[in-house]
């Protein structure tokens, strides 16, 4: 009996440990983070190591919110989920980023008081993303964003609308979403009268539902309305309605709150009320729109159909389906890709046989998409009172069909002209408007505007001048609609992953979310002459949600990639060929499952071998042309939900080994292979459980050796998970040292330098010289934004960055790659100067009204304290040319010279060089000639030229 007890005791011991991952991290967790991080940035040994952004901008990214100045509109901010907030003076032409200086990058809302240009920042995306980051509470800046002061609300993590005091910038009414994958209960409506210094919670539902929408009267700051939302999203699962969707009502400015959406208002009540957005023309003209999650009813069958549909397999019984027309069936077969193998004839055998049933068939064609988009739900949906929300009249009689389908939870605003009630705006996929008060609408969407739609601005002073803010940045229109402006100059994308070729220059590859797959040359130039050429840089080669990209070493016109849910496809960018690639399964068999992000990988022993993860790893000896399944199922076997679970999200093979495998699960599960798949080794036993694997690296450098990460976004969990196996996975060592706490999307091990590993976070970019014992941040040109991938050009000696929110940068990591501890304690290291390629427009400007040509080049050395140093330039014959001196920081560091030398230095070189000469350029100066000098820093040296 003590013996059972025992064992009960250690089981529910490891239980609560296994469990303890799930639980969200404390706002007083990520305070401390955030400190830490600034810290991390003040001592960091490479804090100066430059960071350049690349674009693209074409395709912009998700705007979430818009503040327009109404008395000059071509003054307007924009925040953009995961990119910041971004300022124009110039109607758009250019934007500013001014969120940079702060602690995050994640945006829900934005507001202004225009009168002192006060700004209050909610971070943290309201929407319910799949990327959807939460925020560090609500930010406050005087300044236009020079700098930032957080007010508090950490653990409210998702913002709705923020509303500011027409009269008093410190009185301000804020909705808060909350938690997306966990409860809380910082959620509701908050107000405060003094700035933001303190906040007092005014209405509360519960610890699930928080508010999603607040609007007021736009002549009466005390007449407030406010939508709150059930929602309950885990990574298996996302249910977006319940009992406690809402609205209520304040007419004391937000102090208190009357629920008005009851069982006798007209408005629908129960478990099926979605998400509501709200508008508000008057106290009394109040608009809403509704994502209905209610069922709609089921039509009557006819008697005679023209065509077979999946979902009259599911009910069949086999002697109805042994009676259907061969024609018929053929056409359903063809029709729905299945494979040529199945067609009518032998598709009956088998059901005759036993092997298969007619549900199968329904089973076949299920995946992620069709799964969610079969969902028979009422959708969008409008409704308009006009006695203040006493009661309410659903302005229009047929379904909104092809507004949400079924992605209601990812929109959900409505907006009203100031000037007219019966002028509304709603938008999800497309945006529509109505001139009728909702009783019919009409689309506004336009080949130059971005699919989904999350912000408007109306301007009160003509209200056929539209702002819009949707997946793919900002738009303008003057004529309601007809004709739109692109305004898409930040960049601002939000990348899944990138990878690159290995042509000359350079290309890179990224595939976005919402904004498919780009190719384009590392050193594009991100200007807008791209206008007058007509091309810009960067390409388009894939739609939908950008996934990951494989190029083939051998050809980089082959090129693999796709979009979500493992729809891949091998395409020929020389010829534009294309062919779908996703594995099938056996009819008969359950279907596989594909995460959102499936992984790929092309063997670094053989170009035309490629892996593909399911919930099974697939593997093609023909570049995709035909595949099987090398593996079981390599995760928990899924959840019941409505989102693909239990699925492969990394694969990792090692470059020393053919077939030395390693896979890592979205439910927590790393396994590995050293044959090739044929037996398998769940090596998971020493890591948290049920934490997404992000990541999982063999290494380069010795065959023993793996990395993993796990990321715990989807418990709300921010804790860093990063680990090393030097024995296959046999046991694991947490490498996450000092790293801030932040969920970890990325690790990679330098090609050159088995000590150097490179890591990406869902705030920031970290590197370690010491195989993860310590890790240093970066921080010069790039803002706290979430890194999803990163990934090395071997040659150019470059590291890229795919943010999830700012694009692509880029910076070159030679000099990191020279480094060992034994060189950290020597007082100075120089590094390689480049060459500099000479040129006669040196100082002039290349046309009478252009700027002058400046050249320049960068020495780079590291320094094991800050000093002051002087830094000494030679020409061959060993006169001093030029000494530059500057304050060296402890690390890393890089000073500019633009070669310009004096003129006593000039007869010097002339005396040198029998027969030089050099002219004095436009600007006045003089300029290094050609030819072999020397730089010189305490006592390291470099050889230097210009040629």
């Amino acid at each position: 009996m003590l013996f059972s007890r025992f064992i009960i005791l250690i089981i529910l011991l490891s239980t609560f440990i296994n469990n303890a991952q799930q639980l969200a991290t404390s706002s007083e967790l990520v305070q401390k983070a955030l400190q830490n991080k600034e810290e991390l940035q003040k001592t960091s040994l490479v804090k100066k190591v430059p960071f350049e952004n690349i674009g693209p901008t074409i395709m912009s990214g998700r705007v979430v919110d818009l503040e327009v100045n109404p008395e000059k509109p071509s003054e307007f901010y924009v925040g953009y989920a995961s990119g910041g907030v971004w300022h124009t003076t110039n109607n758009g032409t250019t934007f500013l980023p001014i969120l940079d200086s702060s602690n995050t990058q994640n945006v829900g809302d934005i507001a202004v008081h225009w009168p002192t240009k006060t700004i209050y920042v909610g971070t943290g995306e309201n929407n319910a993303s799949r990327s959807s980051y939460a925020g560090i509470g609500i930010l406050k800046s005087t300044d236009n964003g020079k700098s930032w002061r957080n007010m508090g609300l950490l653990d409210a993590h998702h913002f709705a609308t923020i509303l500011i005091h027409p009269k008093n910038p410190d009185v301000v009414v804020v909705g808060v979403t909350g938690h997306l994958y966990s409860s809380n209960d910082e959620r509701g409506v908050y107000k405060t009268t003094d700035g933001g210094e303190s906040w007092k919670q005014t209405l509360f539902i519960d610890d699930n539902s928080g508010i999603i929408d607040l609007q007021r009267s736009p002549k009466n700051y005390n007449i407030m309305f406010a939508t709150s939302w059930t929602k309950d999203r885990k990574a298996w699962n996302f249910e977006g309605s319940g009992e406690n969707s809402a609205i209520y009502k304040s007419v004391d400015a937000g102090e208190s709150w009357t629920k008005i959406s009851t069982k006798t208002s007209g408005f629908p009540t129960g478990e099926g009320v979605g998400r509501i957005g709200i508008a508000v023309f008057n106290d009394n003209v109040v608009y809403v729109v509704h994502d209905n999650q209610f069922r709609r009813p089921q039509k009557k069958k006819t008697k005679e159909k023209s065509k077979l549909v999946k979902a009259d397999f599911k009910t069949m019984s086999n002697s109805e389906f042994l009676n259907l027309e061969d024609k018929s069936l053929n056409a359903f077969l063809k029709t729905n890709g299945f494979q040529e193998k199945y067609r009518a004839e032998n598709v009956k055998q088998m059901v005759r046989s036993g092997n298969v049933k007619p549900i199968d068939l329904a089973k076949y064609l299920e995946d992620a998409n069709s799964m969610l988009f079969d969902t028979p739900v009422i959708g969008a949906e409008v409704y308009k009172s006009i006695d203040g929300g006493k009661n309410w009249k659903k302005t229009h009689d047929d379904y909104l069909d092809g507004i949400y389908f079924s992605y209601g939870y990812y929109f959900g605003h409505i907006h009203v002209s100031p000037v007219n009630e019966n002028d509304i705006y709603i938008y999800g996929v497309p945006i529509v408007k109505s001139k009728d008060g909702g009783k019919t609408f009409k689309s506004i969407n336009a080949e130059n505007v971005h699919a989904d739609h999350h912000a408007l601005w109306i301007n009160p002073k003509d209200p056929n001048h539209l702002v819009n803010g949707n997946d793919g940045g900002v738009n303008i229109t003057y004529d309601d609609g007809e004709n739109w402006i692109k305004n898409n100059a930040p960049a601002v994308g939000q990348f899944y992953a990138v990878n690159v070729d290995n042509e000359k220059p350079y290309n890179v590859y990224g595939g976005l979310q919402d904004n498919g797959v780009w190719k384009g040359s590392n050193n594009a130039r991100e200007n807008k002459s791209w206008h007058q050429r007509g091309q810009y840089p960067w390409k388009s080669i894939m739609g939908g949600d950008g996934m990951q990209i494989q190029i083939d070493n051998r050809n980089s016109n082959v090129v693999y990639t796709g979009f979500q849910f493992g729809n891949y496809y091998r395409l020929n960018l020389e010829n534009g060929r294309r062919k779908y690639i996703q594995p099938k399964h056996e009819l008969g068999e359950n279907p596989y499952r594909f995460n959102w992000q499936t992984p790929i990988l092309l063997s670094p022993h053989n170009q035309d071998i490629l892996y593909l993860g399911g919930n099974k790893l697939m593997r093609s000896m023909n570049q995709g042309d035909n595949w099987e399944a090398i593996s079981d199922d390599l995760t928990k076997g899924g959840k019941k939900g409505n989102v693909a679970y239990g699925t492969l999200a990394t694969i990792s093979e090692s470059p020393l080994q053919f077939g030395l495998i390693y896979t890592g699960s979205d439910d927590g599960l790393v396994q590995v292979t050293k044959n090739g798949g044929s037996s398998w080794t769940n090596i998971t036993g020493g890591l948290p459980q049920d934490l997404w694997v992000s990541r999982v690296i063999a290494s380069k450098h010795k065959k023993e050796r793996v990395y993993v990460t796990l990321n715990g976004y989807r418990w709300d969990d921010f804790n860093v998970y990063v680990y090393l196996s030097e024995d296959y996975g046999n046991t694991w060592k947490s490498i996450n040292s000092n790293i801030s706490l932040s969920p970890v999307n990325v690790i990679k091990e330098d090609p050159e330098n088995e000590n150097l590993l490179y890591l990406g976070t869902d705030n920031g970019a970290y590197v370690s010289f010491n195989r993860g014992k310590t890790w240093e941040v970066f921080n010069e040109g790039l803002p706290n934004v979430a890194i999803h991938d990163l990934v090395i050009q071997t040659e150019a000696k470059d590291l890229i960055l795919g943010t999830h929110g700012r694009s692509i940068y880029k910076t070159n990591i030679e000099a990191l790659q020279k480094m060992n501890t034994s060189k950290m304690d020597k007082s100075l290291l120089l590094f390689d100067v480049p060459s500099v390629k000479f040129s006669n427009q040196w100082g002039n400007p290349r046309n009478t009204w252009s700027s002058t040509i400046e050249p320049s080049v960068v020495f780079n050395f590291y320094s094991s304290s800050e000093k002051n140093v002087n830094l000494n330039i030679f020409s061959e014959g060993g006169k001093e040319l030029k000494s530059i001196a500057f304050n060296a920081d402890k690390g890393f560091n890089y000073t500019k010279y633009n070669l310009e030398i004096s003129e006593s230095v000039l007869k010097h070189l002339q005396k040198e060089k029998e027969g030089l000469e050099i002219e004095k350029a436009k600007n006045g100066k003089y300029y290094l000639p050609v030819g072999k000098y020397t730089v010189k820093l305490g006592s390291e040296s470099s050889g230097f030229q210009v040629k």
